[in-house]
């Protein structure tokens, strides 16, 4: 063999012994990669199911492993703001969501996970800066539709809120969740025959499985349009499911109160009366409905048991209207007046008030005060027209 022939044969058994030896390096890291991120799911997959279980501090462990074996690793960031959102510790929960996001910038659940912190602290604005930077992403995500929406209700823009949630039904036409929030958004813009028809389709698609909140919701929509037998009706096949339901039973009461069912309406109000005796709110309706019945006695000890829990503004107007009614009128006055410094932008103070110094002939007091309510600029129909009648001699009842 000649001696170039040998020399190339050994530059060639060189040359492959360095590219065998490459390649098994290449392989050796190639396995240290595929076993470091087969750990690394492992964990992942092991941190959340532990969430599941809510066993909170052991996904934690977990997760925090998982930063040990490689530094920002964006599954364990995630995790780990998942975790403090679940135990409610939400500004921890946005530092990890924004340290993730800090390496990983288009990391869609850690998006998700932050914006839901700010939504659960009312910080609305950026709920939604943050779901909307999520939505260029995935601009078809329902999820994100609905919460954006719903956030928009919360900041009260209709047009965004609204446009939002159809958009969601062009794209599932029965989709729950913008039925209910196009409900709440009609019925927060006192648009009650809108919110009835929204609720009322969820209702139809949902009989076998129905949401008690939304047979109260439907109930409250018929108690505001003041289609009190058709509230009932659902209120009552609310209670059919939880008979204890507070707003079900509120729900009903305040209907047979709008049909002036007044005994009616005090059994319903004393049923809430039995599971929460200190509530002020509920004395101060059955003190109204036994006044409204003539039964002053009755509704003075209602008044009285609310007022010596703590002041409660209508309370102490239906003491004052009792004597009016009793014919106390300046007794009344009194009252009406001391009331007047503490609510001076109530209304109907001023009109109960006139109505004292009419009955007592002293027609002047009467302009006065309501003028004096006229002063602070807020307008009111009711004032606005009594003053008229007074001033321009005209018959007021």
């Amino acid at each position: 063999m000649s001696v170039e022939l040998e020399e190339f044969e050994q530059q060639e058994e060189t040359v492959f012994l360095a590219e065998t030896e490459i390649a098994n390096q290449n392989k050796a890291e190639n396995d240290e990669t595929n076993e470091l991120n087969s750990k690394i799911s492992e964990l992942s997959k092991r941190g959340y199911q532990l969430l599941k279980e809510n066993d909170v501090e052991n996904a934690i462990n977990s997760f925090k492993e998982i930063l040990t074996l490689e530094e920002n690793n964006n599954y364990a960031l995630v995790g780990l703001g998942d975790s403090e959102r679940k135990q409610n510790n939400l500004h921890e929960a946005i530092k990890y969501y924004n340290e993730c996001l800090t390496y990983h910038p288009s990391n869609n659940y850690a998006l998700f996970g932050l914006a839901d912190c700010y939504k659960a602290l009312n910080q609305y604005q950026k709920a939604i800066t943050i779901w909307e930077q999520y939505l260029t992403h995935d601009n078809r995500n329902i999820t994100v539709l609905t919460r954006v929406a719903d956030a928009y209700r919360k900041t009260r823009d209709f047009k965004k809120s609204k446009d939002l949630y159809l958009k969601v039904l062009d794209m599932e036409q029965n989709n729950a969740y913008a039925l209910i929030g196009l409900g709440h958004l009609h019925y927060d813009f006192k648009e009650y025959k809108d919110a009835l028809y929204y609720w009322t389709r969820m209702f139809e698609i949902n009989r076998d499985k129905l949401d008690i909140r939304i047979l109260t919701s439907i109930g409250n929509c018929h108690r505001k349009l003041k289609t009190f037998d058709q509230g009932i009706y659902y209120f009552n096949k609310a209670l059919e499911m939880d008979p204890i339901n507070f707003y079900a039973l509120f729900g009903v009461a305040d209907c047979y109160r709008g049909m002036n069912q007044q005994y009616r309406s005090i059994e319903y109000w004393n049923k809430i009366l039995d599971l929460d005796p200190n509530n002020k709110v509920i004395m101060t309706r059955i003190g109204d409905a036994y006044r409204n019945t003539g039964d002053y006695k009755s509704a003075t000890d209602y008044y009285n048991r609310a007022l010596n829990i703590d002041f409660d503004i209508y309370a102490a107007l239906g003491l004052a209207l009792i004597c009016k009614g009793e014919g106390k009128y300046d007794e009344a006055a009194d009252r009406l007046s001391s009331l007047i410094k503490n609510d001076p932008k109530n209304y109907r103070l001023y009109i109960d008030l006139a109505d004292c110094y009419i009955r007592t002939n002293q027609k002047q007091n009467a302009i006065d005060i309501l003028e004096s309510f006229q002063k602070q600029g807020i307008r009111s129909t009711a004032i606005a027209d009594l003053l008229d009648k007074l001033k321009n001699n005209k018959p007021l009842f």
